[in-house]
C-alpha cells in the first residue's frame, strides 16, 4: 500500500522562504547587527514601561479590535480611527491584502527591487508576481504602468524602497495612481516614512483619503523600535478595511504589542531623537563610502545600499570580512543585487567600526 503525504496548493513549493538579516557572528563574539534596518536607539522607555505593566494581565485576551491602538495612531496622524487596521507587523497586512484580492490567473505588480514579501504573498495565493524595471535603482512609474494588464489586481509600491533607499515624489505617486484602472488596488508601503524629510514626499494618507482603491501600510518595527513585538498598521478606505477585518485573525495583535504601540506612537520626542541620530550619520556614511570608491545611492531611509561592482572586490567577501569583526550587514543577492550589501545606520561606535573595516577590506 503506497503512502501519500498531504499536497499543498499548486505553486506553494515554488516559493523560496523569506530569510531575514543575519543576527549572529562567529562563536560567542559580540556583534553589531546592521542587517535588518532596526533603530540603534531601541524602543521608547514609555513603551517598555507599558509592557511591564501588562505582566499582571497575561491571562486575558487582548482587545480583538485593537481600539486603543487604532485611536492612538489616528490621534497622532490626524486620521479617522475607523479606517485604521492593525496587524502582526505590516507584513501580515500585506499578506492579507493578497489573500483578499488575488488568486490564480491574477497578477501582482511591483518594482524590480521591491520588498521580497510582495512576491511571496502573490505566489502563496496562486497569483503571478510581475516585476517592472527600475531606473537608477529607483521606481520607474512609466515602467510600472506599461506592465499593467487586465489581470493586474494589486500594485505594491515601497516608498521609500527597501533595499535601495530611494523614493519617488508624491506627484509621481499620483501620476502612477491616475494611470491605473480603478479595479487595481494600489498599496503604498511606507515603512520608512518617518525618516523622510523631503518637501516633495507624502506617505500616502492624502491619496487614500481621496480614492477608493488605495491603502497605505506602516510599521512600528523601524523608527519605533518594536520589531520584536510585530505590530504594523494600515490606513484605507471603508470597503478595503472592511474586507481585511473579515479575514484577519480574531486576536491578530497581541496585548504587549498594543500596549507598547500606544505608548510608542504617543512618544514623538523619542521618535525625533531617533530621526536626529539617523540624520547625523547618513551624510557621514554616504561621503565615507563613496570616498572609498563604492557606488551608493542617496537614501531617505535608515539604511544604505553599497555597490562593490566598481571596486574590483566581491560583496560576499566583504560580508564575510565584516562578519569576522562582528559587523553583520545584509547580503541582498536575493533582491537581484549580487554586488551589493545593505547597512542599517547603527550606533556611533558601530558606524565608525564599519567605516574602518571597509576601508581595510578595500585597501587590502
Amino acid at each position: 500500500m503506497s503512502v501519500q503525504t498531504p499536497t499543498p496548493k499548486s505553486g506553494i513549493l515554488d516559493i523560496t522562504p523569506y530569510v531575514g538579516g543575519k543576527s549572529k557572528g562567529e562563536g560567542n563574539q559580540k556583534v553589531a547587527k546592521l542587517s535588518s534596518n532596526e533603530t540603534p536607539l531601541g524602543a521608547s522607555p514609555k513603551a517598555r514601561d507599558a509592557m511591564r505593566e501588562l505582566g499582571d494581565h497575561l491571562h486575558l485576551y487582548p482587545d480583538g479590535g485593537f481600539a486603543g491602538l487604532a485611536e492612538a495612531i489616528a490621534d497622532v496622524h490626524g486620521l479617522p480611527a475607523k479606517n485604521i487596521m492593525c496587524g502582526n507587523g505590516s507584513d501580515e497586512i500585506l499578506s492579507l491584502i493578497a489573500n483578499a484580492y488575488v488568486g490564480p490567473g491574477d497578477e501582482v505588480l511591483f518594482s524590480q527591487h521591491g520588498f521580497l514579501v510582495y512576491e511571496l504573498a502573490a505566489m502563496a495565493n496562486g497569483a503571478t508576481p510581475v516585476k517592472a524595471p527600475e531606473t537608477d535603482l529607483t521606481t520607474d512609474v512609466d515602467a510600472l504602468l506599461a506592465a499593467v494588464t487586465e489581470n493586474t489586481k494589486v500594485l505594491f509600491l515601497a516608498n521609500p524602497n527597501n533595499p535601495t533607499g530611494t523614493y519617488i515624489s508624491t506627484d509621481e505617486v499620483k501620476r502612477l495612481h491616475a494611470g491605473l484602472p480603478s479595479h487595481v488596488l494600489l498599496v503604498l508601503d511606507a515603512a520608512y516614512a518617518e525618516y523622510v524629510e523631503r518637501g516633495d514626499y507624502e506617505a500616502g494618507a492624502e491619496l487614500v483619503r481621496e480614492n477608493e482603491n488605495v491603502i497605505m501600510t506602516r510599521t512600528f518595527s523601524k523608527i519605533y523600535g518594536l520589531a520584536a513585538l510585530r505590530v504594523g498598521w494600515a490606513y484605507g478606505p471603508d470597503a478595503v478595511i472592511d474586507v481585511l477585518h473579515r479575514i484577519r485573525g480574531p486576536f491578530n495583535v497581541n496585548a504587549a504589542a498594543q500596549a507598547a504601540g500606544i505608548a510608542a506612537v504617543r512618544d514623538q520626542d523619542f521618535v525625533a531623537a531617533a530621526k536626529a541620530h539617523n540624520d547625523k550619520w547618513m551624510p557621514i556614511l554616504l561621503q565615507s563610502f563613496r570616498g572609498m570608491g563604492l557606488k551608493v545611492p542617496e537614501s531617505v531611509g535608515n539604511f544604505l545600499l553599497m555597490d562593490f561592482a566598481e571596486t574590483g572586490k566581491d560583496a560576499s567577501e566583504a560580508e564575510k570580512f565584516l562578519a569576522k569583526r562582528g559587523l553583520i550587514l545584509r547580503n541582498v543577492a536575493s533582491y537581484g543585487l549580487p554586488t551589493c550589501l545593505r547597512m542599517s545606520i547603527g550606533t556611533d561606535e558601530d558606524n565608525r567600526n564599519v567605516i574602518d573595516a571597509l576601508r581595510e577590506f578595500l585597501e587590502a
